[in-house]
């Protein structure tokens, strides 16, 4: 069976950025992932399309088709006082180089990083951790399989080997007992 849309790739993979591993997915816990329904970098969906199991990959993607470049308008000067708690700002939060989630004024959820903080605001850095960064993914091709109806229609794999039957990433608000 070929990787092609709605079905569940599983992939082993270390990601490097300028030689160094940023991340991995071990083949004892694959990445997993519903081709073709968008919740992956297109360029990396690309390069594996039509592989099947067992197939390797060694690709690079470069950054403007990857996660883009850093974006100056992403780099934000928030005021000191909406970190505050009870009128007070945990001093141990606002760390240069530290990551916190925050909500933007429609309700999306970021993570930003603190840049730099000052007396009156604080400046927040909301790319993606890997902006402007190319990317380089070696890797295998695990498994295929056909998507269930259910997970096509939830957006995500549903694991048989977790507790409740789903791995839902982080959470369903897709009707599915995550």
């Amino acid at each position: 069976m070929n990787v092609s849309k709605d079905k569940v790739v599983s992939v082993s993979y270390e990601l490097k950025v300028d030689g160094e591993i940023v991340d991995r997915a071990e083949v004892e816990n694959p990445m997993q992932f519903i081709y073709g329904n968008g919740t992956l970098i297109q360029s990396f969906e690309n390069n594996i399309k039509d592989m099947k199991a067992g197939d390797s990959f060694d690709f690079s993607i470069p950054a403007d088709q990857a996660y883009g470049e850093v974006m100056s308008e992403y780099i934000l000067k928030l005021p000191l006082n909406i970190f505050e708690r009870d009128g007070k700002v945990d001093e141990g939060l606002l760390q240069v180089g530290a990551r916190l989630p925050m909500v933007d004024q429609e309700g999306n959820q970021l993570n930003g990083l603190v840049v730099d903080v000052k007396d009156d605001h604080v400046v927040m850095d909301f790319n993606h951790p890997l902006a402007g960064q190319d990317l380089h993914f070696i890797g295998k091709v695990e498994q295929v399989r056909d998507a269930s109806a259910e997970e096509i229609n939830h957006g995500h794999v549903h694991n048989p080997n977790q507790e409740n039957g789903h791995d839902c990433n982080g959470g369903c608000d897709s009707g599915c007992d995550c």
